[in-house]
């Protein structure tokens, strides 16, 4: 099965061998990487803090679970406008303006705020951190050919796993010794200080009038209509298989990390019995093994493309393997007791699909050219996060109507959209044919 997504042009831009550039384009990798460091710390506050924060405010589950979904009531919709922006202007300025609001944004509760505040403040974070991971995205597959493109984008996703593997255990002391508004101040302190880097070392691939011009990324001319001044509309993107599997998938795997960030810390001590701090261990063993999934998927599909092999092989069903996996281990772990084999199945459930996000993202990125990829990337986002509004709320409302069963419940739902979504990415990513439909 032949690679056919590749051109020789890419191979031999001497811009993407050059020394410089690929001394820049990590350099960007690895701010970036930082950057969704900081962006997913500050999502987990809330669940690490969920039970004296649920206390001092007198929230029950499902209010509490109502305060994290208004985190996502804006989410979606800035990370559509988010992506669509960044084919037009310099992502390097989104990227530091979303920096900056998201620290702003969670300085009230640093500072005492109450219930109005936290919402208030959940809302405004949603909406400048919507647009995070797809421009981040955009901004780093500019500097890389689609065949080494796996693994920037792999590196980026670790950030969300780094973010919260660091997190956990650090944000849970100083809630233990310090109390929850200083865990607010630590991560809008994180927040300022990765702004300040960005300005002085970020750096974008193209300018606008590079992008409107000649509607290239240079390294990225192996993507659908690159070549041509006529992109494919939104509209036919949106619709091919390819794409659609795509965000099925990765609506699976959000899911999952909304459900990470919100309710697992809780399932795990009122659910399952396990004290605060074992709690955070497992928190941060979930994402550890979800880095590893990433970092595997990126060196499986990369091997695969180098030897020949089609994407559609090499990222949808490599990604939808790891999601039906998942699948499997989530529906056993909705009936396992507290013990190993537990910890396990919790680690293959929740820890294993969120390889699918590259996928999600390179396969996207692989049929779409570079003028249309922003915006592409964000609507598929847009869709996919969607799943961080509903979760949240309706896990809250399963517990406080079922009691412990009600995460039982939930863990149960969340096997089923996995192995939709798995379904999805193996029978529906076909990138080299919907790469010729899109093409002019």
């Amino acid at each position: 099965m032949p690679h056919t997504d590749l051109t020789p042009a890419t191979l031999t831009d001497p811009v993407t061998t050059s020394r410089s550039h690929r001394r820049q384009a990590w350099t960007v990798t690895g701010l970036l990487v930082v950057f969704m460091m900081v962006n997913f710390a500050d999502k987990s506050v809330l669940g690490l803090a969920a039970d004296p924060i649920r206390r001092d405010l007198g929230l029950s589950a499902t209010g509490f679970g109502l305060t994290n979904s208004a985190f996502f009531l804006l989410f979606s919709l800035c990370g559509a406008m988010g992506g669509l922006l960044a084919d037009r202007v310099r992502p390097r300025w989104l990227l530091l303006g979303m920096a900056l609001l998201w620290s702003i944004a969670q300085t009230p509760m640093a500072l005492g705020g109450g219930l109005t505040a936290l919402v208030a403040s959940r809302i405004v974070l949603g909406a400048a951190e919507g647009p995070a991971f797809p421009v981040a995205q955009h901004t780093a597959l500019a500097w890389f050919p689609d065949h080494r493109r796996n693994l920037p984008g792999a590196l980026i996703t670790i950030g969300i796993t780094l973010g919260v593997v660091l997190a956990a255990p650090g944000l849970t002391w100083v809630i233990q010794h310090h109390g929850w508004r200083p865990a607010f101040a630590v991560v809008t302190v994180a927040g300022m200080v990765w702004a300040a880097a960005w300005a002085l070392f970020g750096k974008d691939r193209t300018s606008p009038a590079d992008v409107h011009s000649a509607g290239s990324g240079g390294a990225d001319s192996c993507s659908a209509g690159e070549d041509s001044p006529h992109a494919p509309s939104y509209r036919r993107i949106l619709t091919t298989r390819t794409w659609i599997g795509a965000t099925v998938g990765y609506f699976s795997t959000y899911w999952m990390i909304a459900l990470s960030l919100v309710w697992v810390p809780s399932y795990l001590h009122d659910g399952l019995g396990y004290s605060t701090t074992t709690a955070a261990g497992l928190v941060a063993g979930i994402w550890a093994v979800s880095g590893m999934a990433l970092l595997g998927q990126a060196g499986v599909t990369g091997w695969l493309l180098r030897r020949g092999v089609s994407s559609r092989w090499a990222r949808g069903r490599v990604g939808g393997t790891t999601l039906l996996v998942s699948a499997l281990g989530c529906g056993a772990l909705s009936q396992a007791a507290r013990g190993p084999v537990t910890v396990l199945l919790l680690l293959v459930g929740f820890g294993l699909c969120g390889a699918m996000s590259t996928v999600a993202v390179t396969t996207v990125a692989e049929i779409v050219p570079a003028r249309r990829r922003g915006g592409a990337l964000g609507l598929m986002n847009a869709v996919v996060t969607t799943g961080g509004l509903i979760a949240p709320a309706l896990t809250g409302y399963l517990v406080d109507t079922q009691g412990r069963t009600g995460y039982q419940y939930a863990v149960l739902l969340a096997a089923a959209l996995l192995a939709l979504g798995g379904a999805a990415a193996v029978t529906l990513i076909h990138p080299a044919r919907d790469a010729r439909r899109l093409a002019p």
